[in-house]
């Protein structure tokens, strides 16, 4: 079992001073009551530190990359489209954090519900908006961040919507901007094939964090 305790320098200078890490370095001075109370998957307090629910990491204590303590609710958008010879492609982007290439996403904000997050998320990494979208968001998952500890984790929603069959020269245009190195369409009929084309067009891998998401999600196939 790890003992290692570890909070990224980041975490402490830089999450704090943008606003998206908690400036208190001791968790047993949190109020955890609410945090629980709107946590998406419940989790336990035990003297004072907020624990894992879904898995031991190899950071006991500390924040680990994470900002928050606890759990942190996030929302992925995941956009999908058929080309006229059937072949399925989704929007992701290249984390500029070296990750590897995810879905849009991000953080929920206070007041914002999942669905909303994912949209505004979006189209700040690529500039695509697309209104009118039928949207559907699934329940809540934890997600196995790289970045987690046992005492900071992600949860997020994943938020799926199709655009049907068009042109793959007509999809919309998707550029990488606020977090995303870039963004592309990605030939996704099957996780497989995703990593094939990932590798080959763009020499990259997949977030850790969204692997068994897509390759769920991908096991099914597009119905245009």
């Amino acid at each position: 079992m790890s003992h290692r305790t570890y909070t990224h320098p980041d975490v402490l200078s830089v999450g704090v001073a943008q606003g998206w890490a908690d400036p208190e370095t001791d968790p047993t001075k949190i109020d955890w009551a609410p945090r629980q109370a709107r946590a998406a998957i419940a989790f336990q307090v035990i003297d004072g530190r907020p624990v894992n629910p879904c898995e031991r990491t190899a950071t006991r204590y500390g924040r680990n990359e994470l900002g928050h303590w606890g759990e942190a609710l996030a929302a992925d958008a995941l956009v999908s489209a058929t080309d006229r010879t059937g072949r399925r492609w989704i929007v992701m982007v290249e984390r500029a954090d070296g990750h590897g290439w995810a879905l849009p996403g991000g953080h929920v904000d206070p007041g914002e519900t999942a669905l909303e997050a994912a949209v505004r998320e979006l189209a700040e990494e690529t500039g695509l908006t697309i209104p009118g979208a039928p949207w559907q968001a699934a329940p809540p998952r934890y997600v196995p961040d790289p970045r987690a500890s046992d005492e900071a984790w992600m949860v997020t929603v994943l938020c799926t919507a199709r655009l049907g069959v068009g042109d793959r020269e007509r999809f919309p245009a998707v550029v990488g901007s606020d977090d995303a190195r870039q963004a592309a369409w990605v030939l996704a009929d099957t996780y497989e094939v995703l990593l094939g084309y990932l590798a080959g067009a763009h020499g990259g891998r997949v977030f850790a964090a969204h692997v068994d998401m897509l390759k769920r999600h991908l096991a099914t196939p597009e119905v245009a």
